[in-house]
């Protein structure tokens, strides 16, 4: 096979933008994000509303399918509540491979650490003053690289392929993305939920370096890299609702890639 035609039958990436429509008396702002998928998908939460389609889509399509949920869309509207960002003080808990975590923040201006409470939760030792928040992130963003790279290596043993480059993601709707020249890249919020989640995501991203599409060879890899996936997909979706919200810009995260 040349190398045009091997570039040819890569998967043209997801595209997101800003869009428009007017519903009756109102104007709608929505973010449209086009991918391979084969189906439109609207969703509603705290960051406004989302509206997936495969890429061939038109525009008219598009406004149809909007158009059709118009009183689904407005009631989702009227009842969305804000979101409550997570306050960054001594005593708050947050989950952390889904079990519980407690913050010390001000006890001086050391390094943040990880450290086994005297009630036996795990506890993260942060410098208090306004750089605290950015020092939690900085934290879990630490402890989840090597995590997910020791989990990526193991699903690449499973499937006997060589373990790619893995980075760290903060995209706004997906949990984790696969390249054949980049390699892996994970949402490094997966750090918050059980491990048998990080590792459904995980299987996911590594089964892409044999199929990388989304067709029945590729879902036959995933079933035998993970065979409960159907069930971990569920799962993921409220788990990425429910995260503690860490700064105005996170995202009720529900998608794979």
């Amino acid at each position: 096979m040349s190398r045009l035609a091997g570039l040819l039958r890569q998967p043209r990436p997801a595209s997101e933008e800003s869009c428009r429509i007017r519903l009756g008396e109102r104007d709608l702002e929505y973010v449209l994000r086009r991918s391979p998928r084969r189906s439109f998908a609207l969703q509603v939460d705290h960051r406004g509303v989302r509206v997936a389609v495969p890429w061939p889509a038109t525009q008219p399509e598009i406004d149809r399918f909007i158009r059709s949920h118009h009183d689904w869309l407005l009631e989702k509207l009227a009842v969305r509540v804000p979101p409550t960002v997570m306050t960054v003080e001594d005593g708050v808990l947050f989950p952390l491979l889904g079990e519980t975590c407690r913050l010390c923040v001000g006890e001086g201006s050391r390094p943040a650490r990880w450290r086994l409470g005297a009630d036996s939760v795990e506890e993260l030792v942060l410098p208090g003053g306004p750089g605290a928040r950015k020092a939690l992130v900085r934290a879990l963003r630490a402890r989840a690289l090597p995590w997910f790279g020791e989990r990526v290596a193991e699903f690449c043993f499973r499937l006997g392929h060589a373990v790619p480059a893995v980075r760290l993601s903060s995209a706004r709707t997906r949990w984790g993305s696969c390249s054949s020249r980049s390699g892996i890249r994970l949402h490094w919020r997966l750090i918050h939920l059980p491990a048998a989640l990080i590792d459904y995501v995980v299987a996911h991203e590594v089964a892409h370096l044999a199929e990388m599409n989304h067709s029945p060879r590729f879902w036959a890899v995933v079933t035998v890299l993970y065979p409960d996936w159907k069930a971990a997909r569920a799962r993921l979706r409220d788990a990425g609702r429910a995260l503690p919200i860490i700064d105005g810009a996170d995202a009720a995260l529900i998608a794979e890639d």
